[in-house]
């Protein structure tokens, strides 16, 4: 039998001084500890796009 996904994107988006790398950090082992896996991440303009799945 074939695997099944979850996919998920997220968008974070700049505050005042800007996006900063703990952020995303904290985000990402959030979202590790809930099972998501990180597939993809992009810039996009100001913000940062996380592709992430999971299987279902």
């Amino acid at each position: 039998m074939s695997r099944r996904w979850l996919y998920k994107v997220v968008v974070l988006k700049p505050q005042f001084l800007g996006l900063k790398p703990e952020t995303i950090e904290s985000t990402l082992a959030s979202l590790g500890q809930q099972g998501w896996e990180l597939v993809s991440a992009t810039h996009l303009g100001m913000n940062v796009h996380l592709y992430l799945k999971k299987e279902a």
